[in-house]
C-alpha cells in the first residue's frame, strides 16, 4: 500500500471516529462473551437503526447472524466484521469515480446543495484534484447571491491555478452559468466547474433559477451539464435524504458528495442513502484540507465506519 493511500485511510478512519465510536462502544455493549440470542440481535438492529444505517441493511446484517451464528459465542470484532462486510456489499454499486468525458470539451459539472452543505469548497477542492492530474479546468461563481461564495471559489481558483468566472453581487446565475460555458469553450478547458445557489426554503424560486441554468448551458450545448453533484452535509442526518429527494427532482442528479463525515456520529447517512437511492457516491470529505476529499472505496469507508482496520 502506498504511503498516500495509508495516509488518506488513517485520515478517513480519524473522520468517522465519531461514528466508528458510537458502533463500536455499542456493539461491544452487546456483545459481551455472550451467545448470539434473540435479545443481543434486536438490540443489534436497534443500534444499526439509530446509527442512521437504513432499516434494510439493519434488517439484512442481523438476518445473516441469525442463520449463521445463533446461540454461538461471538466477538465484537466478529459482529463488526459482519456488518462492515454488509455495508461493503451495499455500497459497492454505488462506489463510482466521477467519470469526465474528453469528448466533450469542456465537460460541464454542475455542482447543487443547499447553503452551508460545503458545496463551494467542494467545488475548491475538486478543482485542485483534477488540476494535481494536468487538467485544464474553469470555476464558475454562480451562487451570485452570497458574496462570500464568490470569494471563496476566487481563492480556491488561486490555490489551483484556474480561472474563475464571476459577475457582480446579485447577478443572474443563468446569465453567468451561459458566459462561463461560451468561455471554457474558448480556452479548450476540459473541465468546467458551475457553483449554484442553494436557497432551499423557497423551493419555487430555486427550482426556476436550476431550470434556468439548464436551458440557457443547452443553448450552447445541447448535451449540458454532463454531471449534476449534489453535495450534501452528513451532519444533517436523515435530512439529507430530503434533499436528495428534492435535487433528484429539480435537475436529475447523477452523482453525490458526501461532506463534513468528520463532525459527525451519523456517518451511517451514506448507506441509507445509498439504500434508497442507488445514486452514485463519488466523493466523501472528512477535513477542510484539498487532501481530504477522496474518490468514494466502499470497503474502506465500511472498515472506517465500525473502526475497523483496513
Amino acid at each position: 500500500m502506498s504511503d498516500e493511500k495509508r495516509g488518506w485511510l488513517s485520515r478517513l478512519k480519524a473522520g468517522l471516529s465519531r461514528s466508528s465510536s458510537r458502533l463500536s462502544e455499542g456493539i461491544g455493549g452487546i456483545i459481551t462473551r455472550r451467545r448470539l440470542d434473540d435479545e443481543s440481535l434486536a438490540q443489534l438492529e436497534e443500534l444499526l437503526i439509530a446509527a442512521d444505517m437504513g432499516l434494510d441493511l439493519a434488517a439484512e446484517v442481523v438476518g445473516n447472524l441469525r442463520r449463521t451464528r445463533f446461540n454461538q459465542e461471538v466477538s465484537s470484532d466478529e459482529v463488526k466484521r459482519a456488518v462492515a462486510a454488509e455495508v461493503t456489499r451495499l455500497l459497492e454499486p454505488v462506489a463510482k469515480p466521477l467519470r469526465i468525458d474528453p469528448s466533450k470539451r469542456p465537460h460541464v459539472v454542475l455542482v447543487v446543495g443547499v447553503n452551508g452543505s460545503g458545496k463551494t469548497t467542494t467545488i475548491g477542492k475538486l478543482a485542485k484534484l483534477y488540476r494535481d492530474e494536468g487538467r485544464s479546468v474553469v470555476l464558475a461563481a454562480g451562487d451570485t447571491f452570497r458574496a462570500a461564495a464568490v470569494e471563496q471559489l476566487k481563492i480556491w481558483g488561486e490555490r489551483a491555478g484556474c480561472p474563475v468566472i464571476t459577475r457582480p453581487q446579485g447577478a443572474d446565475s443563468a446569465g453567468l452559468a451561459y458566459d462561463a460555458l461560451v468561455e471554457a469553450q474558448k480556452l479548450g478547458a476540459e473541465i468546467l466547474l458551475i457553483d449554484t445557489a442553494g436557497r432551499l426554503h423557497n423551493k419555487a424560486d430555486l427550482m426556476a433559477e436550476l431550470a434556468k441554468i439548464l436551458r440557457v448551458l443547452r443553448k450552447v450545448d445541447a448535451s449540458a451539464p454532463h454531471s449534476v453533484l449534489l453535495v450534501l452535509d452528513a451532519t444533517t442526518g436523515q435530512n439529507a435524504h430530503a434533499q436528495a429527494e428534492t435535487f433528484r427532482d429539480l435537475v436529475g442528479v447523477t452523482g453525490l458528495v458526501m461532506t463534513k463525515l468528520d463532525g459527525t456520529a451519523k456517518g451511517g447517512v451514506v448507506v441509507s442513502l445509498a439504500e434508497k437511492y442507488g445514486i452514485p457516491v463519488h466523493a466523501i470529505g472528512v477535513g477542510e484540507g484539498a487532501a481530504d476529499l477522496r474518490p468514494f472505496d466502499a470497503e474502506s469507508f465500511a472498515l472506517g465506519l465500525v473502526g475497523l482496520e483496513a
